[in-house]
This record gives C-alpha cells, sequence and structure tokens, in this order.
C-alpha cells in the first residue's frame, strides 16, 4: 500500500477521498463511489498518527474523509454515503443504492450502521487492529505484538455476528431486501476485510458465500482486490471469484 504525504485538498479532481485501505468504513465509501461510476483521487492516510494536515479536515481525527470541490470536506462513512445517495445516487434511478420506499429505506440504515459500528467495534477493530493495524505502526504509535485476549473477543464476536449475517443471506435476495443497496455495500466492505485476513470459514457458510462471490464478480469490487498490505499477504482464496 502506498503512502501520500499530503491528506486530500481540493483541485482540479471534483473528488478525492482520505482513506486507509484496511478501514472498512473507507472501503464501503469506495465500492459506493464505483457503483455509481464516480472516480475519485484516493488518498491514503495513516489516521493513526493525527497529522495537523488530517486534523484541519476532520477535527475527530478518523477517515474516510471526502472533499468535494463544490463543499467543504465530509467525514464519517455513514455520513459520505447519505451525501453521495443525495448527489449522485438520487440521478441513478433503477442503480440507485437507496430504496425510496421509507420502510426499506430505514431497513437499509440500520444494516449499514448494524455493519459500520456494531460490528466494526464488536470484531473488525480487534482483528485489523491486532493481526494489521500494529504492524503497520511504529512502537511508539500502539505498534507491537498482537494481544490474544483482543483477538479472541473479535473471533468469539464474529461468531455471533455470521450466524446473524447467514440469516439475512439465507432469508433475502440481498442483505436488505429485493435489491442491492447501500446495506451490500457496507456488509461487504466488513467482510472483504475479514476474508483477507482469512477469518472466515466459508464451507460454513453456503448462503453468505453466494452473496459474497455475488458481491466480489461486480467491477465496484475489483479495486479492493487489488489491495496489499506491506507484510501481510491476503488468502490465497482472497482474489478468486470462484473460491
Amino acid at each position: 500500500m502506498s503512502s501520500n504525504p499530503e491528506p486530500a485538498k481540493p483541485s482540479g479532481q471534483i473528488l478525492k477521498l482520505v482513506h486507509h485501505p484496511v478501514s472498512a468504513g473507507c472501503r464501503y465509501i469506495r465500492l459506493i463511489l464505483g457503483e455509481y461510476d464516480q472516480n475519485a483521487d484516493l488518498i491514503e492516510e495513516k489516521y493513526w498518527q493525527r497529522r495537523p494536515q488530517l486534523l484541519a479536515l476532520n477535527p475527530a481525527g478518523t477517515v474516510p474523509i471526502m472533499v468535494d470541490n463544490s463543499v467543504e470536506s465530509i467525514s464519517g462513512a455513514i455520513v459520505i454515503g447519505e451525501y453521495l445517495d443525495e448527489t449522485r445516487g438520487a440521478l441513478m434511478r433503477e442503480r440507485r443504492l437507496m430504496p425510496e420506499n421509507p420502510h426499506t429505506r430505514a431497513e437499509v440504515r440500520r444494516l449499514v450502521e448494524w455493519f459500520l459500528t456494531k460490528m466494526e467495534d464488536e470484531v473488525v477493530r480487534h482483528l485489523t487492529g491486532e493481526r494489521i493495524l500494529k504492524l503497520l505502526m511504529r512502537q511508539q504509535e500502539g505498534g507491537g505484538s498482537p494481544d490474544a485476549a483482543a483477538l479472541r473477543a473479535g473471533r468469539i464476536n464474529l461468531k455471533n455476528h455470521m450466524r446473524y449475517i447467514s440469516h439475512l443471506t439465507a432469508t433475502r435476495n440481498w442483505l436488505a431486501g429485493t435489491r442491492i443497496s447501500h446495506a451490500d455495500m457496507a456488509g461487504a466492505a466488513v467482510i472483504s476485510i475479514l476474508d483477507y485476513l482469512g477469518e472466515i470459514s466459508w464451507n460454513d457458510e453456503p448462503a453468505l458465500k453466494e452473496w459474497y462471490a455475488r458481491m466480489k464478480s461486480r467491477p465496484s469490487f475489483r479495486p479492493l482486490l487489488a489491495d496489499k498490505i506491506i507484510g501481510l499477504a491476503p488468502v490465497s482464496h482472497y482474489v478468486d471469484l470462484d473460491f
């Protein structure tokens, strides 16, 4: 993964996305951009360093951050996703990723929050934090050996989440209903990171595997499959569409 010394600044490119490749929220936004055929200049940021340039864009010091030339910077995956729906998705008609029906739209938003908040807190931050971020951080930044207790907690929580997601994929065509939506983008963003690490036993999750295979086959997913972490290669089936 490459690194850029400066986060995004408004310039000629319409959209810029300050991101990190192993952030589920950032992957969520990248998938939405891909579905809407929106090009964006990706600027990788080591957000844990809390550089002044990053804090100037987002005082919380988190990613993703989107810079649209027509507006101030926008922070937070869920917020950016809603912004893209209102400014791009509303023009996409049948390709819009947010349904028109208020009840279905509420279900989509519930699942987006489930993946990007609940599953992030209970699973992803433990596994990526210990297995990836500590590998990328310097010792003074919190790097070092993985914490076995944190890994164990993440894996226990993952089993519970897998049961729920498997239920959704077994009873619905897409996660929130009959059409692909932001919920599928959020779910695929989270699952893709865990799949990179080989944390999912696909033979135990046939319905989930079928849904994820459909997501992996979409053109918007290809950039995610190309991501590589220095010092940690993905499992062998990560880039395989027929895994």
